[in-house]
């Protein structure tokens, strides 16, 4: 399978082989472009540009298979932790759509929606089932089936980026909290036994952190985004300027992560995460998992999104500086 992950500044592509107990690395890349409108799919003539770079990429990235699983932006959907009655499976299909109606900000009729039974507590008082609520716009979806037809490939399925994080750089026994910084929001979720079980997105973000830079020192946004992955948050260079000027913002950021947890142990009475993992393309600074842990006072770790992926020990150091970026679209094509 081939998972495509359409972010707002690159674009990856990664495909596996599922062996009987495990995935293989077949093929992978990464391609940069520019958006010109805030949402990048919004006009045919940035679809067109987009299919374009796709069918690049495809190519350049020598990847053979023709179906693929795509991403669709956190920022554009719903997803709800909803309690229902200790109802049946079937009796849940049936209920969904009218529980929906209930929690997402536009029509029923207007919306894809589906849903994934993540917790029984029988011996609650009442028995309840805790279900995940994902919601998003026809219109956004069929955006993207669009783009995919344009770049002369197959879509198998549509994911959130979140869901398909958790797939691959999850934990299948533990409590997690995953951070994904992208460049325009950063992705909170929580994740038991990797599967999702509630998320929120925030805007400070990459480019946030860029702008503060930028102005912090004076100087062009190129220059910034630079500065931001070289020197991160070290002590050493340039004085500690980067670090005082980023602190600040990611101090914001973990504040917003305090108040998920928070929200996940009163509303699903669970326990706290065992740890944060961090991911996406800021997940890369020096040092910022060092500043996490010392923010929350819970360990902070960087995701490998090839964990659970068989990969020749040459490309791991081939990929080393970009693990980071390929978290969504490893657990895209790790979807059964």
């Amino acid at each position: 399978m081939v998972g495509l992950d359409i972010g707002s500044k690159t674009i990856k592509i990664v495909e596996l082989e599922k062996t009987r107990d495990a995935y293989k690395l077949k093929a992978s890349g990464i391609i940069g472009y520019k958006s010109n409108t805030p949402e990048h799919l919004a006009d045919d003539k940035e679809l067109a540009v987009l299919s374009d770079v796709i069918r690049k990429l495809h190519k350049e990235a020598k990847i053979v298979g023709r179906e693929v699983v795509a991403s669709i932006p956190e920022t554009q959907v719903y997803t709800r932790m909803i309690r229902l009655p200790m109802l049946t499976d079937s009796e849940i299909s049936s209920a969904i759509k009218w529980e929906a109606e209930q929690y997402i900000p536009f029509p029923v009729e207007e919306a894809v929606i589906d849903y994934q039974i993540i917790d029984r507590k029988e011996n609650a008082t009442p028995p309840q089932v805790y279900v995940l609520l994902i919601a998003a716009p026809k219109v956004l979806v069929n955006r993207y089936v669009k783009l995919i037809q344009m770049s002369k490939l197959d879509l198998v399925a549509v994911e959130t980026e979140l869901m398909a994080i958790s797939r691959s750089i999850c934990p299948v026994d533990q409590t997690v909290l995953v951070a994904d910084f992208g460049a325009r929001s950063t992705n909170i979720a929580i994740v038991k036994n990797s599967a999702l079980m509630m998320s929120r997105s925030i805007p400070t973000a990459g480019d946030a952190l860029t702008r503060a830079v930028a102005q912090g020192l004076g100087i062009e946004a190129q220059q910034a985004e630079e500065y931001k992955k070289t020197y991160g948050l070290t002590e050493q260079n340039l004085d500690g300027k980067i670090k005082s000027i980023l602190y600040p913002i990611l101090r914001m950021v973990s504040d917003e992560i305090k108040k998920a947890v928070h929200y996940f142990q009163s509303e699903a009475g669970s326990e706290q995460p065992k740890s944060i993992i961090l991911t996406g393309g800021s997940a890369g600074m020096p040092e910022v998992a060092s500043i996490m842990t010392e923010l929350l006072g819970i360990e902070v770790l960087i995701g490998n999104p090839f964990t659970k992926v068989q990969i020749d020990s040459v490309i791991v150091k081939q990929l080393a500086n970009f693990l980071p970026y390929y978290s969504v679209s490893v657990g895209l094509a790790m979807r059964v």
